[in-house]
This record gives C-alpha cells, sequence and structure tokens, in this order.
C-alpha cells in the first residue's frame, strides 16, 4: 500500500523541496497551492517523473472550506494521508504602529487558523502513527528586526499549538512536531539575501532541502517517539 503525503504550500521554496524529499521517500503527494498553477506543475511532473503519483490542489488557507476540500480531494484521489505537512504562510511586514488591520486578519487566518484547520481536517482522515509537520520560523524564538512583530507571534502561536496539539492525538500515536526555520533561499528573502548571510553564524542561508531533510526524519519511522517539539534550523542565528 502507497503512502500518502499531504503538503499545504507545496508549489515553491520550502514546500516544494518538502513535496520533492517526500516523493523521493516513496510517499504520493497532494500539495496545496494559491497563486502559481504553473509552479505546483512543475512539481507535480517532478514527482511524477520518479514514479510517484502527484496531486496538485488549488485551496487558499486563508479558506476554511478550501482546506476540508483539500483534504478531502487528496483523500479520494490518493488515499487516506500518512503525513500532513502544514507550510503555506504570509509574511507581512510593518511596524505596530501603523500595522494595518487588514494585514493582521490575513496573517492570523493562514498562519494560525489555517494551520489549526489544516490539521483538524487531516487528522480526521489519517491512519493512527501518522505525522503532522507543521514550518514555523525561528522568529518564534528571536524576532531580531523592527517590523516582524505580527508574523512572530502567529509563529509563536503555532510553537505553542503543536504541544497541544500533540497531547490531543498521542492516543492515536499521531505526533505532531514543528520545524522553525531561519533564513533560507526562497523568493521571501531573495532581496535580502546577502544581509542576511551576515547575521548568520554559519555565514550563509539556508537551503530549502536542509529543511526538506528535517521534515523527512520526522514522516519516518525514527522520530516516533519525538511529539510536540520545535526544532530551529538556523545556521545559529537564535544562538
Amino acid at each position: 500500500m502507497s503512502r500518502v503525503a499531504l503538503v499545504f504550500g507545496g508549489s515553491r521554496g520550502i514546500g516544494a523541496a518538502i513535496a520533492l524529499r517526500l516523493a523521493r521517500d516513496g510517499f504520493d503527494v497532494a500539495l496545496t497551492y494559491v497563486s502559481r498553477p504553473d509552479s505546483a506543475e512543475t512539481v507535480a511532473a517532478e514527482i511524477r517523473s520518479m514514479g510517484r503519483k502527484a496531486l496538485p490542489i488549488r485551496a487558499d488557507s486563508a479558506d476554511p472550506g478550501a482546506i476540508t476540500a483539500a483534504v478531502e480531494e487528496a483523500v479520494v484521489h490518493l488515499g487516506m494521508p500518512d503525513v500532513a505537512v502544514i507550510n503555506a504562510g504570509l509574511l507581512r511586514l510593518g511596524s505596530v504602529e501603523g500595522f494595518p488591520l487588514a494585514d493582521l486578519n490575513q496573517m492570523l487566518a493562514v498562519n494560525v487558523r489555517g494551520v489549526f484547520l489544516a490539521i483538524q481536517a487531516s487528522v480526521a482522515r489519517m491512519r493512527d502513527g501518522g505525522r503532522v509537520i507543521t514550518i514555523g520560523s525561528n522568529t518564534a524564538v528571536r524576532t531580531g528586526s523592527q517590523g516582524s512583530s505580527v508574523y512572530a507571534m502567529t509563529k509563536a502561536a503555532v510553537a505553542g499549538m503543536v504541544k497541544g496539539v500533540a497531547l490531543d492525538l498521542a492516543p492515536r500515536a499521531i505526533t505532531v512536531n514543528n520545524i522553525q526555520p531561519g533564513p533560507t533561499e526562497t523568493d521571501m528573502t531573495a532581496a535580502m539575501a546577502e544581509r542576511l548571510k551576515e547575521i548568520v553564524p554559519l555565514k550563509r542561508i539556508g537551503q530549502p532541502a536542509e529543511i526538506a531533510a528535517l521534515a523527512s526524519w520526522l514522516a519516518g519511522d525514527e522520530a516516533g517517539y519525538m511529539t510536540g517539539a520545535s526544532l530551529t534550523i538556523d545556521g545559529g542565528y537564535v544562538l
């Protein structure tokens, strides 16, 4: 029986790297996207080239109905998920003095409510012994720059959420863990990559494949005794 992974926000950057790594690990993969069907299909095509099934699904994580529908579509086409990765997220920067309410609401909807609802919908259809992996941020530990209060707040909320959800799902042997990347080479960091290198002790930013390798381990059998943890992978930035 094939193993199935569902990656929310899997068309680009870290999410795409995780989707591809899980496919290499032997999973069929459903991945959600919002605005880039071309990127999602590129990832899906590469997964299929490995001999695995791939299903791109358009689903906005700000829409509760879309989250539930994405899980149901994945189950219909691929089967019950063994692993759910919640990577979808938004970054809006700005000082507390003038941060727009609309941006605040949108970030809370995607980065906090959307994560909770994606977990809720996924585990409702997940086999016992499954894996839930959230992608947070090292800003939950150290904000480090002005204008990131809302983003840091949402990622700290995810780290706290994971602890409680892990206890809820422990009777089903479903583990729940949170990866907290630091600066990583994605579209989000392209404009500030050189500056970021200078503030990371290892003097480089991370690669999506490195985050995906940690997700791969958390999705595997060897991580079965770890749950409720937040694992920071950031080149030493928060030390």
